[in-house]
């Protein structure tokens, strides 16, 4: 299966996310198997917010992934195409300035940004190297981006055993925990199409980030990919 394959809408998926907000957070520690704490510290110590800076933290749900950098001193803008995962965070973290937006139409100036960075919501934008892009016009030069995306085992007999996982184990468990199932299926199709760490970094060369790197975390179930806005007049 190929990205191609997922069908969904981005208005399906929207609303595909809009009915599991008040779950979410908790469902995904449960099927990360606990992992997701330490998945969002080292996209915090990888963004390495300072007191003063814009940051984006688009795809930012119900705002969990927000607050430290918040807490840092940074002024963070959680963004999301979910209304109902903005509704959930606004209730649950009033402080934070939530807007809602499409990652291929953000609704920031150009240069606004010290910092973005995007964490498990990259798989759902409907073009690639468009919303890298993007992201890159919001990011003033000389900017960073920093994306935590599930990614493929570097060692090759746990990537079958994390594959049959994603297929079986995790829709079943889901459909324990989560309140809507069809949406954690979605997950496991959409993270098997993924690319793999390095035709992701091609694709942030493609939009026209630079010094781009990226590092494995859990295995390479998950990957941290970084990369700086080279600014108009350079090249990758």
């Amino acid at each position: 299966m190929t990205r191609a394959d997922l069908t969904k809408s981005p208005t399906d998926v929207a609303a595909m996310f809009d009915g599991v907000a008040k779950r979410y957070d908790r469902t995904n520690d449960v099927l990360a198997l606990g992992q997701t704490r330490r998945w969002r510290k080292a996209v915090v110590a990888a963004v390495a917010p300072l007191a003063g800076e814009q940051i984006l933290d688009l795809a930012a749900g119900t705002g969990t992934s927000s607050l430290p950098f918040a807490q840092a001193g940074a002024d963070v803008f959680p963004t999301d195409f979910s209304l109902g995962m903005l509704q959930v965070g606004r209730q649950r973290l009033p402080q934070l300035p939530f807007v809602a937006g499409d990652g291929l139409a953000l609704p920031y100036r150009d240069g606004a940004f010290d910092a973005a960075t995007i964490s498990f919501g990259l798989r759902n934008l409907a073009d690639l190297v468009a919303g890298l892009a993007e992201l890159r016009r919001v990011v003033r030069p000389g900017g960073r981006l920093v994306i935590c995306e599930f990614s493929h085992p570097t060692w090759h007999p746990f990537r079958t055993v994390y594959t049959e996982y994603l297929m079986k184990a995790l829709p079943a468990v889901a459909n324990r925990v989560a309140s809507n199932p069809e949406a954690y299926v979605y997950l496991a199709e959409s993270i098997r199409a993924w690319p793999d760490q390095q035709e992701l970094a091609a694709r942030l060369q493609e939009a026209r980030w630079g010094q781009v790197r990226w590092r494995n975390l859990s295995g390479g179930i998950v990957a941290l990919h970084r990369a700086v806005n080279p600014g108009p007049d350079a090249t990758a």
